[in-house]
């Protein structure tokens, strides 16, 4: 008797398998309504969210649907909008690369640890596509790595990604005369 239940058993697992796997799966696709409403998605561990951006700011910021700016954690990219300097070296080239690659796009944000910065702008990992945002930015020469613990989860990714740059002399690592101040000044 309990051999003829996991065969029954095991026959019906089958079955739903194939229906799922099945490339010619006869079951009707389903199509679902927008609601607006952020969608978690996860990369390993990493929980992600989904959402739209409406406008590039700079080239670390970012402003997404629900009125909310959202800053790149563990990058800096220079100033294009403060009123207390000029305009940085390489600041329109970086932010004109962060809205070739986000703007009116659907984007994953990621937190780290923090949520908000002292200017009330979500702190976020940002991806498009498979494209890392955030390393993209630094590894292309648009950014430099600046950590503030204790969201340091990719710190270590953006400082090769940053030494890659610089080796090979990209972006404001060839049109910028810099020196590094280890990251320590947040925008």
């Amino acid at each position: 008797m309990i051999k003829k239940q996991t065969i029954y058993i095991l026959a019906i697992i089958l079955a739903i398998l194939q229906l799922f796997f099945n490339k010619n799966n006869p079951l009707p696709k389903i199509s679902l309504i927008p609601t607006n409403v952020p969608t978690p998605t996860c990369r390993g561990q990493a929980c992600l969210t989904r959402t739209k951006v409406v406008r590039v700011i700079d080239g670390d910021t970012i402003e997404i649907e629900g009125n909310k700016k959202v800053r790149y954690i563990g990058i800096n990219t220079p100033e294009l909008h403060d009123p207390r300097r000029p305009v940085g070296c390489f600041a329109q080239a970086s932010a004109d690369e962060n809205r070739r690659l986000v703007e009116d796009k659907e984007i994953f944000i990621q937190k780290d640890v923090s949520e908000v910065d002292k200017y009330k702008r979500l702190l976020r990992y940002v991806w498009v596509g498979d494209t890392f945002v955030n390393d993209y930015l630094v590894r292309q020469g648009f950014a430099q790595v600046s950590t503030f613990p204790p969201d340091v989860k990719y710190q270590q990714q953006f400082l090769e990604a940053q030494e890659e740059a610089k080796v090979n002399n990209r972006g404001l690592w060839r049109e910028c005369s810099l020196s590094i101040s280890n990251g320590k000044k947040r925008q």
